[in-house]
């Protein structure tokens, strides 16, 4: 298990409970002390590497909360927090936004048009109206 370097990349993950989606910051080492790391974003880590004994995963603990920690980026991560990050794109445009009857029907067909609605017999019109309650 290393120390850090500068111009290490880490990322920490934090959740609004456990219903949130996972929300990644992203920095950058940018300065060294004796015992701490300085990221580009201002937070200080202990450099001192810790495994984590609930996933394995190696990780820095914020200087100001142990319980708190940081870990090395790599490529499934990058991923893992663009898949997120779209996800929370999407919900918020959904959350913000109320749909006319004519934008509903755009939806439903193309949801039946992908076979998303499988089971679904409703006609249109009755599946409208339920969406105008």
């Amino acid at each position: 298990m290393e120390e850090l370097k500068v111009g290490d990349k880490l990322y920490n993950v934090s959740q609004n409970g456990f219903g949130d989606f996972f929300r990644y910051s992203f920095s950058e080492v940018v300065r060294l002390t004796k015992t701490l790391a300085v990221l580009d974003n201002g937070e200080r880590l202990r450099n001192k590497p810790v495994r984590s004994l609930i996933n394995g995963d190696i990780g820095f603990a914020l200087a100001s909360n142990r319980w708190v920690y940081w870990h090395i980026v790599s490529g499934e991560i990058e991923e893992l927090a663009q898949e997120e990050s779209e996800k929370i794109v999407i919900n918020d445009w959904f959350k913000d936004r109320t749909f006319s009857v004519p934008e509903k029907k755009i939806i439903y067909k193309l949801f039946k048009e992908k076979g998303i609605l499988k089971g679904a017999d409703k006609s249109l019109d009755q599946t409208i109206e339920l969406f105008k309650k």
